[in-house]
């Protein structure tokens, strides 16, 4: 389950993964918010954070995020991946050279300075 971070700038768009993430989060609660937001912007900053609490992703949600990822490609200046699971940390520094988007991992106990990056880009 998705649910949204409230308490960030106005171009921080952000998120905390719970449990298991479905398909479903992505059309009905993240993509409706990043939309509306990029009514406001024409380029957000995006704090993913996969805490403690999160389990794992439906296959139908790898499949969305990989969609929305480069259907919104152009829309994201930075994005911070907030996780203690190795092998999403690592997909994020391997994306990052391929991509005009800035990409960090951050450790759990980073998050303050992920939302510090991300605020401080304006």
């Amino acid at each position: 389950m998705l649910h949204r971070i409230d308490g960030l700038p106005e171009h921080v768009l952000g998120f905390r993964a719970e449990g298991r993430v479905t398909g479903e989060d992505y059309q009905d609660v993240l993509e409706p918010a990043l939309d509306d937001a990029l009514t406001r912007h024409a380029q957000i900053d995006f704090l993913y954070h996969l805490g403690p609490d999160f389990k794992r992703f439906t296959t139908t949600a790898l499949w969305d995020d990989a969609r929305l990822g480069l259907h919104h490609l152009k829309d994201f200046r930075r994005v911070a991946v907030v996780t203690d699971i190795g092998w999403i940390a690592t997909a994020v520094h391997g994306a990052d050279p391929l991509t005009r988007v800035e990409l960090r991992a951050f450790e759990n106990a980073e998050l303050a300075a992920a939302q510090n990056w991300l605020s401080s880009r304006r």
